[in-house]
């Protein structure tokens, strides 16, 4: 089955660097295009960045643009999302998720994407 496994969430300062990891198994991680979302507490998921199937770069919600970057190796069937001068704000549980190739180059809906993972916290504190 399908399996999505991030990694690398934790506390850090404001002003600080992470770099989340999400390992894909039990798909064709090429064929898929991949997202990373965020959930805070008391609030809705939200599309924070994707990375098409089709190679290129990545495309951003304007809250991390500039300050996040996506990135996919797909021959170690990993998305990264590196994530610098990180605010308090941008505290939330991160969600991978996968997307099999179709018309939409970044998907940013929920409903756009066939499968997720568990997620992990990243905390930033002031």
């Amino acid at each position: 089955q399908v399996q999505l496994v991030e990694s690398g969430g934790r506390l850090v300062q404001a002003g600080g660097s992470l770099r989340l990891s999400c390992t894909a198994s039990g798909l064709t991680f090429s064929s898929y295009t991949m997202g990373w979302f965020r959930q805070a507490p008391g609030k809705e998921r939200e599309f924070v960045a994707a990375f098409s199937w089709t190679g290129g770069s990545g495309y951003y919600a304007d809250s991390v643009k500039g300050r996040f970057t996506i990135s996919r190796d797909n021959a170690k069937n990993t998305v990264y999302l590196q994530m610098n001068s990180l605010k308090p704000e941008d505290t939330a549980v991160y969600y991978c998720a996968a997307k099999m190739f179709g018309s939409k180059r970044y998907p940013q809906e929920i409903y756009d994407y066939d499968y997720w993972g568990q997620g992990t916290q990243v905390t930033v504190s002031s």
